[in-house]
């Protein structure tokens, strides 16, 4: 965002008087991929609002609706209905003006990303990451009301869908079949809550609370889209980190092993381990590629992907199994 654009929404602000104070000041906060987040510092108060991008912040040509800025709003009022600690508090909506203020979360919070990134393994909050999100998931399954607000196919289709499914099989020819099939697949399953978006990178932590960010993809649809796609960044954090552990492994199976706890199936789990490989590959040739990933390590995910999609579905423990596995191969 430019400085003139910023100098506008702070105008905003103070004409739907979300700010009072004519000395508030807007400061840019750091990742935002698919939305302009600002921390406001209004008088005494600090909070943070974020506005949807139409075109989203990647290499790739990635556009979306700026609506789904109410997805996220939406989804974080369902959830603090049952885990008020695990969502932010939210201030003020805006559906006119694509934006939303919530709190501020600063002080003790870490990203967990980060923490991730500096090798800090934490199988603690890995089980409890894995019970939140079952969490969600039950109590959203067979939510009519939910399932109405959270009809966002649409939106899931080009912001998941489309960059991480069609454009990664658009670019390996052999598996664009299969790819194809599971985007038609997931298009149609209407089961629970997803939020879209599950990952570390979206997960603030301080002490044992958890605190979920970044809710704009969620979607009423199969819950192993979720599963896969924080178990996939796990996967890639070990790739990161090897040929050292980095003690990854332990936050996979507390992670699985929490979920199943809360809400046991094994269905979901198969759905979710042909998803995982296929989101393994995304994050190297989709539309949102991961940045720390080198050459090497890249090669490493097309060619683990290639040789491992089953010709029947396997489970994400045995996805994990064998990528830990390959991954001893590695030299320093």
């Amino acid at each position: 965002m430019t400085e003139d654009s910023t100098s506008d929404f702070l105008a905003l602000l103070q004409r739907d008087g979300v700010v009072r104070s004519a000395a508030a000041r807007l400061t840019p906060l750091a990742g935002g991929v698919s939305c302009d987040i600002h921390l406001v510092e209004d008088g005494g108060e600090k909070f943070v609002v974020k506005r949807a991008l139409a075109k989203l912040r990647v290499k790739a040509d990635w556009y979306a609706d700026v609506n789904r800025n109410r997805s996220e709003w939406e989804y974080i009022r369902y959830v603090a209905n049952f885990l008020p600690e695990a969502v932010p508090s939210v201030r003020h909506v805006s559906t006119e003006g694509n934006y939303f203020a919530m709190e501020h979360l600063g002080g003790g919070f870490k990203n967990w990303k980060q923490l991730l990134l500096f090798g800090i393994a934490d199988a603690g909050a890995a089980a409890r990451a894995g019970k939140l999100l079952a969490e969600i998931h039950r109590r959203s399954a067979g939510d009519v009301e939910a399932r109405r607000v959270f009809d966002t196919t649409a939106n899931f289709f080009q912001l998941r869908i489309e960059p991480y499914l069609l454009a990664t099989g658009a670019k390996h020819p052999a598996l664009n079949p299969l790819f194809k099939a599971e985007a038609t697949r997931l298009e149609q399953v209407r089961e629970c809550l997803v939020h879209g978006d599950f990952s570390p990178k979206n997960i603030l932590v301080s002490g044992d609370r958890m605190v979920i960010l970044d809710c704009e993809v969620a979607w009423y649809g199969d819950p192993a889209f979720d599963l896969a796609f924080f178990l996939n960044h796990l996967l890639l954090k070990a790739l990161f980190h090897a040929p050292k552990e980095a003690g990854i492994p332990a936050m996979v199976l507390q992670f699985w092993a929490a979920y199943q706890a809360a809400r046991p199936s094994a269905e979901i789990g198969l759905r979710a381990g042909r998803l995982l490989l296929m989101l393994l590959l995304a994050r190297v040739d989709g539309k949102s590629p991961v940045e720390y990933l080198d050459a090497e390590r890249r090669n490493f995910v097309r060619q683990f992907v290639r040789t491992n999609f089953p010709a029947e579905i396997f489970s994400p423990q045995q996805v994990a199994a064998a990528w830990f596995k390959q991954l001893k191969t590695l030299q320093t």
